[in-house]
């Protein structure tokens, strides 16, 4: 269903509908978020910072409900030519992919972030993208893929490149779709389904690169690889472990075979820095994960690390790792945050991210050196230390044991791929932390490993809550915490805006709108558990905030 609040305000502007599924330079990608939100994290610096203003601290109680539309996925029962929904007008359905088209594979969720460019809405789920008005919340068209099958865990959304979109699916094609009519261009396989990939990633387009990540939790190498947005063909493949006697990094693994079967998927888009064409990720954990196998006892790179490529050639640049020979799942998929700020009295091109671990890092972006490491995690006990580099030590202590080991944070770490934001208004860096105690039983004694994320047990046993966190980058401090009572604060991840807020998700059905300044929640509404980042954009002189729960996307603003 749909509630429109702004029947009045979008018959003034008739004309302005007509420009829904415009075009987006790939140079406007380069500028600061303000209006629009044209790419994952609004803008390349992952800072999800929004310099929109019109929504702030002395006005956010005034927030208001503008419509919330609901949307189903699948293909639906009128064919390829449309379909009738709740009494309204027929829905432009497009049929795509190479699978028998009954297989019901799930996933329903809106984890994507949305993007928004001239009064349109794209966004995703598994299989499925949408393209909806962003005045109203009214279907303008739906693409439907018919899968082979996969992992339907989630997917986070759509890049756009002039008037073209991509997106990802479950069994691994990148598809490149019309903005103005969702109708596919052309389709490109990315990896083997049958090797266990499955691809949740949004594309990043920067220049005429489609930059595409994928994932899997078998003994399969990890990989960033580079599109051409035209045409789709190959321009490169970069492996995030060794594959060829030589490689980088092949010391650190048992033997060569043991790193090609190694991990380091690519799950989460990363950042881009323009000036040293520099495009930085995060990468997954090694495999086998709990148990070490044939991997050996080193630090088996470039697993749990950020990695800086060249955009153009695929080279690596850098790497920083934040969890040499992780034991316990904790990837380092998480978006980094590029920042230009003072540090020690200087400027300097910083890179920050809090990690799956319980660990908070700074870091030099142009050379990858170190600058901070923090605890922020407040139960965080798995390491012994920091090495030489900066990074956690490996405490074996700490790995999955027969009669079990207690160790925080669980698998499923401090935080997982939900977002962070960055106020360059605060200084301050912005993060979900959830505080979690388990015991790890090891299951397989067989010194070859288990597979993939086989081979332990794992059994919660206490908690030390759930916050909103806000960290000094400077020191790797807390500077506050804000407590949330629900399973999982911090919803699908974060907004900061000019307003001096941050927006989010508080895990007990409601967002939130917090004080930027000290955390204090200033104004909350009763959507449901929010599944993705809330997202803002200003459309005929209002500033929308939108964010999703589950099948339905929210809109709100000023009344």
């Amino acid at each position: 269903m749909t509630l429109n609040l702004l029947l009045a305000a979008a018959a003034l502007v008739p004309g302005i509908l007509m420009g829904q599924g415009g075009a987006v330079n790939p140079a406007e990608l380069l500028k600061p978020l303000k209006d629009s939100w044209p790419t994952y994290n609004g803008d390349y610096s992952g800072k999800r910072y929004s310099a929109l203003s019109q929504i702030d601290r002395s006005n956010v109680t005034h927030l208001t409900l503008a419509w919330m539309s609901r949307v189903t996925s699948g293909p639906g029962d009128e064919g390829n030519g449309g379909r009738r929904r709740r009494g309204r007008e027929p829905v432009n359905l497009i049929t795509g992919g190479e699978g028998p088209g009954d297989i019901a594979a799930g996933g329903g969720t809106i984890k994507a972030s949305v993007l928004e460019v001239d009064g349109t809405l794209y966004f995703t789920m598994p299989d499925n993208a949408w393209a909806m008005d962003a005045r109203d919340g009214r279907e303008l068209w739906h693409f439907f893929w018919k899968t082979k099958g996969g992992t339907h865990i989630g997917n986070r959304g759509l890049a756009i490149w002039n008037g073209y979109l991509f997106m990802e699916t479950p069994d691994d094609y990148l598809v490149s779709l019309n903005a103005k009519t969702g109708q596919e261009r052309w389709h490109k396989e990315v990896a083997d389904l049958a090797q266990g990939y499955f691809s949740t990633p949004a594309p990043i387009v920067v220049g005429n690169h489609v930059l595409v990540g994928t994932g899997n939790d078998i003994d399969s190498p990890g990989f960033l690889q580079s599109f051409d947005p035209e045409t789709g063909d190959l321009q490169w493949k970069f492996y995030t472990v060794p594959m060829k006697a030589g490689d980088p990094g092949l010391k650190t693994w048992g033997s060569l075979d043991a790193a090609r079967h190694g991990g380091g998927q690519t799950w989460i888009p990363g950042a881009y820095d323009p000036e040293t064409k520099l495009y930085i990720f995060g990468t997954g954990n090694p495999t086998p994960a709990y148990t070490t196998g044939t991997r050996g006892e080193g630090d088996n790179l470039f697993t749990c690390a950020l990695v800086a490529v060249n955009v153009d050639t695929g080279k690596m640049a850098w790497y920083f790792q934040t969890s040499p020979h992780d034991m316990h799942d904790y990837d380092s998929a998480q978006t980094p945050v590029l920042v230009d700020a003072m540090f020690k009295g200087k400027m300097r091109k910083l890179a920050l991210t809090a990690a799956r671990n319980g660990y908070y890092f700074t870091l030099d972006r142009v050379t990858g050196e170190h600058l901070v490491t923090s605890k922020y995690g407040l139960l965080t006990n798995w390491s012994s230390g920091l090495n030489k580099f900066g990074g956690p030590k490996h405490n074996p202590a700490k790995d999955a044991t027969i009669p079990g080991s207690l160790v925080s944070p669980d698998s499923g770490g401090t935080v997982n791929w939900e977002p962070p934001a960055f106020s360059p208004d605060t200084g301050l860096f912005y993060v979900a932390e959830s505080n979690t105690y388990s015991i790890c039983y090891l299951t397989d004694l067989d010194p070859r490993g288990s597979m993939g994320l086989g081979g332990k047990e794992e059994a919660g046993v206490g908690e030390a809550g759930d916050f909103l966190t806000a960290i000094d980058y400077r020191t790797g401090k807390v500077v506050w915490r804000h407590a949330y009572y629900g399973d999982s604060g911090g919803g699908g991840g974060l907004l900061t805006t000019a307003g001096r807020l941050v927006f989010a998700g508080d895990g007990a059905g409601s967002l939130v709108a917090h004080d930027a300044e000290n955390g204090k929640p200033l104004w909350n509404t009763r959507i449901g558990h929010v599944t993705n980042a809330p997202q803002t954009y200003m459309l005929d002189g209002h500033q929308y905030l939108i964010a999703a729960t589950g099948d339905s996307l929210w809109s709100f603003l000023l009344y």
